[in-house]
């Protein structure tokens, strides 16, 4: 066989010299066929044909789908849809404790001297919140009332009637308010939205099954008229005697006078309000988007101006 110099020339060569395709020389791929299992020969190479002992299953008489021995089956033991209707829609409130929120901040994971909200508790690991899993939010409940003893401005999603007092016995403000699930995206991750560099969207409000329970001002709704809410305080200090501290002038400071807008995400105290400023420059900064800056306003609604 001639031999060439250039690898083209080498494989021209060996096809040249191999011999012409018959069917005498065609053959399979080297382990691309394998001997079938003999099966149903009972010891000469059978055995039980992969069907196993006696009974309905080596026999081939096997039950009807659903069919669970003679037991009731699961069909027939779960009530009709309708008793239980909508399940796989409702919205899941995963519960935080009195106990839980007094450990972090004995912790040092969450600041009282600022507002807490789902940001906060999602940061400082007190929660966990998937929207994917139809969460909306968490439920305060009074586990631990006895021992909690912070004064704290928090905001949550739902709250038993104790824990609001546990909180407010302190000299605390609470706040149920409701956040819709792109707001409630944006709340628990804001830093993966920040680099995004879209506006800040406002949240929408509650449907009409749950906007009775956010106007209400027993359970410090966030669309509850504050002359009602502070009767309402003044009624539960009275039912679980205790003395109301007066806010309005014990300390004027942000961290217990000031609520958010009912459109806005975020809590936005004046340093708060400078932080966030920094980081969304900051990230804006690192991700070569400066110029989408004037996306982000921060309203305060109560002070009545924009800052951006």
């Amino acid at each position: 066989m001639s031999v060439s110099r250039t690898g083209g020339g080498k494989s021209l060569d060996i096809v040249k010299n191999l011999p012409r395709i018959t069917l005498a020389n065609l053959r399979p791929n080297p382990g691309a066929r394998k001997n079938e299992k003999r099966r149903g020969r009972g010891m000469h190479g059978g055995n039980k044909s992969g069907r196993g002992h006696k009974g309905e299953r080596q026999r081939g008489n096997r039950p009807r789908l659903g069919f669970e021995g003679g037991q009731t089956p699961f069909y027939l033991i779960i009530p009709k849809y309708g008793y239980n209707e909508g399940h796989s829609l409702r919205h899941q409130y995963p519960p935080l404790s009195l106990r839980r929120l007094q450990y972090l901040i004995d912790v040092g994971r969450l600041d009282p001297s600022q507002p807490i909200d789902l940001t906060q508790l999602v940061n400082s690991r007190g929660v966990t919140i998937q929207p994917l899993k139809r969460d909306y939010g968490v439920h305060l409940v009074d586990e631990g009332a006895d021992i909690f003893c912070a004064k704290v401005n928090l905001e949550v999603q739902l709250a038993s009637e104790a824990a609001i007092a546990a909180v407010e016995r302190n000299g605390g403000v609470i706040t149920t308010s409701y956040y819709d699930p792109r707001s409630l995206q944006i709340l628990i991750k804001p830093v993966p939205f920040f680099m995004t560099g879209q506006p800040i969207p406002k949240r929408m409000f509650p449907g009409e099954d749950l906007l009775p329970y956010y106007i209400d001002a027993n359970n410090r709704g966030y669309l509850a008229d504050r002359e009602k809410i502070q009767a309402a305080r003044l009624a539960l200090a009275k039912k679980y005697g205790y003395t109301l501290p007066d806010i309005s002038t014990e300390m004027m400071d942000s961290r217990v006078c000031y609520h958010s807008c009912v459109t806005e995400l975020w809590f936005l105290t004046p340093l708060i309000h400078s932080s966030a400023l920094s980081l969304v420059r900051a990230l804006l900064k690192v991700s070569g988007m400066a110029a989408g800056l004037q996306s982000f306003t921060f309203t305060r609604c109560d002070r009545g101006h924009d800052v951006v």
